[in-house]
């Protein structure tokens, strides 16, 4: 099922994902003590935007946070400390945030596979937009200029969470975002790559709506989903 749940309140949006991986995880472990039938498993795609937020992976350094408490206030973002994978990012306004919560025994059990199904839909995306992205080895993440190191700049960010094979949280995608928060953090932890938007690597504003049924179109051909909604 796909739902957009538009502008929401980081813990808000949390809160909603946890629910529904709770709930598939609870459902897991009640078919595990049935003989047949079992109950079946739902996938869910979010879509969403937050409230200036900055969030960092239980691997994470705090240090990567650049600001103050005081600081933060100053700039109106929240910062949490969360239960995905990787170091800290910045969510806001103009960038898709999407959360799969996916049984993947559904599908595959395969986490490295499922990574890369999710950078290659974002690959995929922005290519409809005549921007040439790819990945760099050793590194999470979408890369506009990836064969150029010296110039790479990140484009949509990586983190999940899976327990049992049930995915939540997810990716960040850059579409016409305000890049500047991006100085207030050592994005992802590494401090020798740019971050960029599908905007500055096209020169204008980029419609959100265009951009999100193109990547709901891409991740539900890559794994091969029906997405209702």
């Amino acid at each position: 099922m796909f739902i957009d749940l538009g502008l929401i309140d980081f813990k808000k949006g949390w809160d909603y994902q946890t629910s529904l991986f709770e709930k598939t995880l609870a459902i897991k472990k009640e078919n595990r003590n049935l003989q047949s039938p079992q109950s079946p498993t739902e996938n869910f795609l979010l879509f969403c935007e937050h409230p200036h937020v900055y969030t960092l992976g239980k691997s994470g350094k705090e240090h990567n946070l650049l600001l103050s408490v005081e600081e933060l206030a100053s700039v109106q973002a929240a910062f949490y400390h969360i239960n995905r994978g990787g170091d800290i990012t910045y969510h806001g306004p103009g960038q898709i945030v999407g959360y799969p919560i996916v049984d993947l025994e559904n599908f595959f059990t395969d986490i490295h596979k499922y990574m890369r199904l999710l950078e290659e839909a974002v690959i995929q995306t922005v290519k409809e937009f005549d921007v040439v992205a790819g990945r760099i080895p050793g590194l999470t993440g979408v890369w506009v200029d990836p064969e150029n190191e010296s110039i790479s700049r990140k484009i949509c960010a990586l983190g999940v969470k899976t327990s049992r094979w049930v995915t939540m949280h997810g990716f960040a995608l850059n579409v016409n975002p305000d890049l500047s928060y991006f100085s207030h953090i050592v994005p992802c932890g590494i401090n020798d790559k740019a971050v960029t938007s599908l905007q500055n690597e096209v020169g204008h504003p980029v419609d959100m709506t265009a951009v999100k049924d193109i990547l709901k179109s891409k991740i539900a051909g890559l794994f091969e989903m029906n997405l209702i909604g």
